[in-house]
């Protein structure tokens, strides 16, 4: 599942947005902070400039939440 270019990543994450700790994975898999995540689900930077994932950020997500899903069916 490569997130579509025409499609914003926050309506594609729709449903589970309030399922998954984003704080949990802008950290454990970006590196990045919370409030960079947010800025770049949403759209827009602390500029207010748009903004997004890049290709190589929407395999990560991808892949943490293939990552995730595992860890969950583990338990």
């Amino acid at each position: 599942m490569i997130i579509q270019e025409k499609k914003a990543t926050k309506t594609i994450l729709t449903d589970i947005l309030l399922a998954v700790k984003w704080s949990h994975i802008s950290t454990h898999y970006f590196g990045k902070s919370r409030s960079w995540f947010s800025q770049r689900l949403n759209g827009y930077d602390g500029n207010n400039s748009e903004t997004d994932f890049s290709n190589t950020e929407k395999e990560l997500l991808k892949n943490s939440l293939f990552d995730l899903s595992e860890r969950i069916r583990k338990c």
